[in-house]
């Protein structure tokens, strides 16, 4: 297995990590160790999290994706041996989180580090990631800037940074990270890191595929300028790039099906993008699913390709994707798509 290093610290990452946000509802325990088990032994010791995973995310399993890693690592006694990454959520409407409101500052970022640190039976957090900005800003496909309108300004970063940086003299987090961030938020953290000798962000996770790269429109830059490389969610979109929620279908068992949620996938320009890339995959006599994810472990920006599985079957897939040599000719062919219909899912 390939490893990169994370930022600019002494840690080396997987080219693929195993996202968990499905554990707890669409994949039960059981399902979940065996996923575990099987990417450990192909060397893929990384893992993220999130407190408000599983997802969909709701009072009753909020925190149980982290319950489930924990049990696994300590049933397994294998925490020395994985890379572990979780997240704290930024400001949103799930009052149930923490005291009634979420905010990135001093005081709710410890109580969220003190859970998740509970829940996943550890006493350190090796990338411990803001999962979205607590000001206003775009996200999950919103349509443009400033589309959420708070009454009040956001957290200040040095607040935020500072209250990493408690944790990190602590002992219970080791690095840092964004997730959902813009090229903004990424450039003002950093320079106030140097400034104020605060932490240095290590890595971004933001969501990247064949039908979303407006992540090289400012960040890819960033990531390469200043390693701070991306850590890339929904490689294959929710499954769509797989093709089987075409023509309206909807697989019993997946995500589609038992909780809608694809509407970043479900754009007018989608269908026609995301049939040609199943059929460039097809015409390179490559599963779309592996073609998808090949794509974005190439990439010089990628630190970590984030992807989650329903099925062992999915997972193997997943695997089989590191095998598919990825050739100027693919190379081309995606990019003459891309052009036709660039990001029709940002």
């Amino acid at each position: 297995m390939e490893r990169r290093p994370l930022g600019r610290t002494d840690l080396k990452v997987p080219a693929l990590c195993l996202g968990s946000m499905m554990y707890g509802e669409q994949i039960d325990q059981a399902e979940a160790f065996r996923q575990m088990d099987a990417c450990l032994d192909r060397g893929i010791d990384f893992i993220d999290t999130a407190e408000i995973y599983t997802i969909p995310p709701k009072p009753e399993t909020q925190g149980e994706s982290e319950r489930i890693v924990g049990r696994w690592m300590r049933e397994r006694g294998v925490r020395d041996r994985i890379i572990l990454a979780t997240k704290v959520a930024g400001r949103s409407p799930m009052t149930w989180i923490r005291d009634g409101e979420t905010r990135l500052d001093a005081r709710q970022i410890r109580m969220a580090v003190t859970r998740s640190l509970e829940n996943l039976q550890t006493d350190y957090i090796d990338l411990y990631q803001l999962h979205w900005p607590d000001r206003s800003v775009q996200l999950f496909g919103g349509a443009l800037y400033g589309y959420r309108h708070y009454d009040e300004p956001g957290v200040p970063f040095a607040e935020t940074l500072g209250a990493l940086n408690d944790l990190m003299k602590e002992g219970k987090i080791r690095h840092i990270g964004v997730s959902n961030e813009t090229p903004y938020g990424v450039m003002a953290m950093l320079k106030l890191s140097e400034a104020a000798g605060l932490p240095r962000i290590q890595s971004i996770q933001n969501g990247y595929n064949l039908v979303n790269r407006t992540f090289e429109m400012g960040l890819a830059e960033i990531a390469h300028e200043e390693h701070v490389g991306l850590l890339a969610y929904s490689p294959i979109a929710q499954g769509v790039l797989t093709g089987k929620y075409l023509d309206g279908a909807k697989p019993p068992g997946s995500r589609g099906e038992m909780f809608g949620r694809l509407g970043r996938y479900e754009t007018p320009a989608a269908d026609r993008a995301i049939r040609g890339y199943v059929k460039l995959a097809e015409r390179f006599g490559v599963d779309p699913a592996a073609f998808a994810m090949q794509f974005v472990t190439t990439r010089k920006f990628v630190t970590s390709n984030i992807f989650g599985a329903r099925t062992m079957g999915q997972l193997g897939v997943i695997f089989d994707s590191l095998d598919v040599a990825w050739t100027e000719e693919m190379e081309k062919a995606v990019n003459d798509l891309h052009a036709e219909a660039p990001n029709p899912c940002p």
